[in-house]
């Protein structure tokens, strides 16, 4: 057998300042059909959160159907589907029934049937082939039940111990060891925070079992493999080569610049499993210029983003002696010349860099507390952010508030 894993697509993001993320994806999953088609791949799994939010926009939806019509002209047998913590497990689910005639099996939450998040899959013969344990995000009814009074320590045993649990009761159920006694493959999934994972900035807080105590020996080993979800960065649990996280397909902050995109494809023969990463080809950069003002001006017009078919998404990052006005103006200046087909800067921050002073020098001192500036002073310090031709309207309506309060 032949699967492919990946996991938080995270469809229907928007970005900083509401760029979303639409053909990014649509080129993505465009991709992977055609990835499944020429490696003749049988079952694909997607180990949650395919959306961003629980309440998915039309945009997001029609992307999520329209690729799982497409996988139809392709070898793919089956496709199996578990929640994130991102997803909605209703909207996942409503269409479970329909979709299960195009054998797409969907596991939004932990069925009411445990059993029903076991599926067994046929291979291209229509024999039995390879069971999947489609285990999907456990929230905090599926583990454990609330103890008045119980201390921070016994909550993170509760949680582990009820994750552990879950995994065992799935493995102690009649099909999974009936099915690991012929020799065949067995499969689980997973979307949780195992310990050891390297996080980044994009990944929200998972409650139950965010606090990295999930570990590799917490799943059984008749699992042959972990397919796992929810740390967008592709890596091992525990250095185990069968427990892995495929990361997410784009980059979703800018933390990720640096990390390479794939999925994850499995080659299935007896009990044995051969891994084999295949890299997602890039369609936006996500990219960081930090440094002076002299650096990142030079960085932002010397890039080049040749070859690709979206402009660049730019976070800048200035140190400087000069003032926040004198910064903005200037790098104002250089982002005009830019060409918005090459590159578009999303984010800017600057730092202003303070000389230190030897101890006794009679200078002005270097910090002011803020009752040393007079409320004009404050105004005047907020204006600099602001266009300089409304500064002055700015300036008389709050002299005129400022006066109109003082009458009072």
């Amino acid at each position: 057998m032949r699967v492919l894993h990946t996991a938080d697509w995270h469809l229907g993001q928007r970005f900083i300042s509401g760029h979303e993320r639409t053909d990014e994806h649509r080129l993505f999953l465009d991709w992977l059909v055609t990835t499944v088609r020429e490696r003749q791949v049988e079952v694909l799994v997607v180990a949650g959160d395919v959306f961003d939010t629980g309440s998915p926009s039309s945009t997001a939806l029609e992307l999520y159907y329209s690729f799982l019509v497409s996988l139809r002209q392709t070898a793919c047998r089956d496709v199996v589907i578990v929640g994130g913590n991102h997803d909605s497990p209703a909207t996942l689910n409503a269409p479970a029934r329909l979709l299960r005639h195009l054998r797409v099996h969907v596991v939004g939450c932990v069925p009411e049937c445990f059993e029903d998040q076991i599926l067994l899959l046929d291979d291209a013969h229509g024999q039995p082939g390879l069971l999947v344990c489609a285990v999907p995000f456990l929230r905090d009814r599926d583990v454990r039940l609330s103890v008045p009074g119980e201390t921070a320590e016994e909550r993170e045993q509760r949680i582990r111990q009820g994750i552990a649990d879950h995994y065992a009761r799935v493995a102690e159920a009649e099909p999974v060891w009936q099915h690991k006694a012929a020799g065949r493959p067995v499969l689980a999934t997973g979307h949780l925070y195992a310990a050891g994972g390297t996080a980044s900035e994009s990944e929200r807080t998972i409650h139950v079992g965010n606090l990295g105590q999930v570990t590799a020996d917490h799943f059984p080993p008749c699992f042959d493999y972990v397919a796992l979800g929810h740390l967008h960065r592709p890596q091992r649990v525990g250095g185990r080569e069968h427990i892995r996280y495929s990361g997410s397909p784009i980059p979703l902050s800018f933390s990720e610049v640096q990390d390479t995109k794939q999925v994850l494809l499995l080659d299935f023969e007896g009990g044995a499993v051969a891994i084999e990463p295949i890299e997602v080809p890039t369609a936006r950069r996500l990219v960081r210029f930090h440094g002076s003002l002299e650096e990142v001006s030079a960085d932002l017009l010397a890039y080049d983003n040749v070859g690709l078919p979206l402009p660049a998404w730019v976070d800048v990052e200035v140190r400087s002696e000069l003032s926040q006005l004198e910064v903005a103006e200037q790098l104002l200046k250089v982002i005009e010349q830019l060409d918005r087909k090459q590159l578009e800067v999303l984010s800017r921050r600057h730092f202003r860099l303070v000389t230190l002073r030897p101890l006794g020098d009679e200078a002005e001192p270097l910090t002011r507390s803020l009752h040393d500036f007079t409320e004009r002073e404050v105004f005047e310090r907020r204006l600099e952010v602001e266009p300089e031709d409304a500064r002055p309207e700015l300036l008389r309506t709050f002299d005129e508030l400022t006066e109109l309060m003082h009458q009072k």
